[in-house]
């Protein structure tokens, strides 16, 4: 799980996906600004048209996945809210180590829990009542029991639930249920059901968490986002191809003599992310079935066969012509994909029948999916081997477009940098300070404040990313940038208690 949001590269790797992860929001907000007509064009399709065609599979799979692809970057960015703008805690709640625990307990605060009384002989709770008393309240069967102060007046049993295998519950948040009886008399004395009426603030991480993963709905909400995943994964495909062959034909020599270079090593790491990713992914599943079970460290060794299968597909697709790269590289996923449930019935003595038979579906749709998937790419290798020319067609010359020298790649190179980390450092100081006079104007505790200011934080962030590129001036951005930032550090400054 730690490669999902570290890369296995620690905390700069953690960082990065975050990162990441922006530039995805801005690149979606800019493309619905650029295509004014995305909503007009989803309703247009025409087949057999060529790149016509696929710049409307492209708008089609953007419309169709641009509010799973919205949800699940704000998401996976607000899941570590707390830690990518760490500053309005930190502000409202001080440097402590204990900081963050009293912001969650203001979030949601635990219940007082009387003293306890020692009382000699006192009866033990008649447990297998209780539980079977605690089903039948809350629904859920249990999962843990705790005994809370033994042996005192004030012993409590607290049952907690087990909820719904697979999380198919049809509620977005479906919590454990507790039930707390006295453990004396068997009284019921408090009841937290799995589906609350009234929401809090306590709530709002667990929806970010539940929407992210598809903590809910079950294996239908699951199959949902893995073809919205592929879609979106099609949409950007499908435009980073275009904006290559686009380029590959006609440049404007927007990095001078470097330009054909640098075009040429934004197709191979097309088909490294790409035809390599897939190649890569297969070529993991290969290495859990082939590594010796005794093998210590086994799970790093199977991370390590993914990382070597993406940097040996870079260095194969820089080596190849883009054409052999992308074929090579289709064949041997298609070929790894069918070959998979043959690996793991000669290593495991399990096959593809067998799970169908016992009922195994989640093995047995890891096996059909591989096979789906290596038809799918053997098929994509045969249309590329067909319809892409051996002869490749010859660049036309282009002029050098006025105002593209090295001064205008300088002011792009200072509109990334204010993008990334100017906007950064204004919406975390603007996060700060909101938290900081949100309690003060509204009356407030300041755990709410800290939360929804840190949510608005990243919002603001693509909001302001997107202007830096739009403004006419560079110098503007810069000067907007550091004056805002001055202010809203000043305004901290003056608001921050102590």
């Amino acid at each position: 799980m730690s490669f999902h949001y570290t890369l296995h590269g620690g905390m700069a790797g953690y960082w990065l996906v975050g990162w990441i992860t922006a530039c995805m929001l801005l690149a979606l907000v800019s493309g619905v600004v650029v295509h004014k007509r995305i909503f007009k064009d989803f309703f247009t399709f025409r087949p057999g048209k060529g790149q016509r065609s696929w710049l409307d599979a492209h708008n089609l799979s953007a419309v169709l996945t641009l509010p799973f692809l919205f949800m699940i970057g704000y998401t996976g960015l607000t899941f570590f809210y707390s830690s990518y703008l760490p500053w309005p805690v930190r502000a409202a709640y001080g440097d402590a180590e204990d900081a963050y625990a009293r912001y969650e307990h203001e979030l949601a605060p635990a219940q007082p829990v009387a003293g306890a009384v020692l009382v000699a002989g006192a009866r033990l709770p008649d447990l297998p009542v209780l539980l079977a008393r605690a089903h039948a309240v809350s629904g859920q069967p249990p999962a843990q029991v705790i005994i809370q102060a033994p042996g005192t007046v004030h012993s409590v049993v607290e049952v907690e639930g087990r909820k719904l295998l697979g999380n198919a519950d049809r509620h977005l948040l479906s919590e454990s249920s507790r039930v707390i009886f006295d453990a004396a008399s068997g009284a019921l004395l408090q009841q937290h059901v799995p589906h609350p009426e009234q929401r809090g603030a306590a709530q709002v991480h667990q929806t970010i968490e539940a929407l992210h993963k598809a903590d809910f709905g079950g294996w239908a909400v699951k199959w949902l986002y893995f073809i919205s995943g592929l879609l979106g994964t099609a949409m950007i495909a499908i435009g980073t191809l275009l904006f290559s062959l686009k380029r590959r034909k006609r440049s404007e020599h927007e990095f001078g003599a470097a330009t054909a270079g640098i075009y040429r090593c934004v197709e191979a790491f097309n088909v490294a992310s790409l035809a390599g990713v897939a190649l890569a992914s297969i070529a993991y599943l290969h290495g859990n079935r082939l590594l010796p079970l005794e093998m210590s460290d086994r799970s790093a060794w199977e991370i390590r066969i993914f990382l070597a299968a993406c940097a040996a597909s870079v260095v194969h697709a820089l080596w190849r012509p883009p054409r052999l790269a992308w074929i090579e590289q289709l064949w041997l996923a298609a070929a790894l994909c069918l070959a998979l449930p043959l690996v793991n019935l000669a290593t495991t003595g399990q096959g593809l029948l067998m799970y169908l038979q016992q009922g195994a579906w989640q093995q047995a749709g890891v096996e059909l999916v591989a096979l789906a998937f290596g038809l799918m790419l053997a098929r994509m290798a045969v249309m590329l081997q067909r319809r892409w020319p051996r002869a490749q067609e010859a660049a036309r010359p282009a002029k050098p477009v006025a105002g593209q020298g090295a001064a205008h790649r300088w002011q792009v190179t200072s509109r990334v940098l204010a993008a990334s980390v100017g906007t950064y450092v204004f919406s975390a100081l603007t996060a700060t300070a909101l938290a900081l006079l949100l309690p003060a104007l509204l009356k407030v505790g300041a755990a709410i404040p800290v939360l929804s200011s840190s949510l608005l934080g990243f919002v603001l962030m693509v909001a302001v990313a997107v202007g830096v590129f739009s403004a006419r001036s560079v110098g503007r951005v810069w000067l907007g940038l550091v004056g805002g930032s001055a202010l809203m550090g000043l305004l901290v400054a003056v608001l921050r208690p102590g």
